[in-house]
């Protein structure tokens, strides 16, 4: 082999080297990232069906019922809302009527099997995403409201 192959097979040995490298740490990125999405997100069918996804919103009050460590409540985005099992020691924040973002997925009967549950943290406090959804929730039950009342 002459030094000009030689040199040709490393580069290229280097190079299919550094493109398996990539593939590898692209695709453990991909299968790790957990979207977030609303309730009413979920109602339309937007959410990952059999993959990891984070559901976020407000405890629908007088929703929670416990069963020893195994809890069942809904999540609201004050639009719609998902019901939501899970098994273990809720957040001591955790209460109906706050925020909160389960990770988990979702059944094929519409519910959402949390494996963690995040409650908020300080009194003022909601998730980014989970405030955004709120307030598009909010701005299309207005919307809904003020052109029924029009069309009346």
């Amino acid at each position: 082999m002459t030094p000009r192959r030689r040199r040709l097979a490393i580069i290229a040995g280097i190079a299919g080297a550094v493109g398996v490298a990539a593939a590898l740490v692209l695709n453990a990125f991909s299968s790790n990232l957990v979207f977030f999405y609303s309730p009413s997100q979920v109602a339309a069918n937007e959410a990952p069906a059999g993959r990891t996804f984070r559901l976020g919103g407000l405890v629908e009050a007088g929703s929670l019922q416990r069963d020893g460590t195994r809890v069942r409540f809904v999540v609201t985005d004050t639009l719609r809302a998902v019901p939501v099992r899970y098994e273990g020691i809720l957040p001591d924040l955790f209460k109906e009527g706050k925020g909160v973002v389960a990770q988990g997925r979702i059944l094929q009967d519409g519910v959402f099997v949390a494996r963690e549950v995040l409650a908020k943290h300080d009194e003022n406090y909601l998730p980014p995403e989970a405030g955004a959804a709120l307030k598009t929730a909010r701005r299309h039950a207005a919307t809904t409201a003020a052109t029924t009342g029009a069309a009346r």
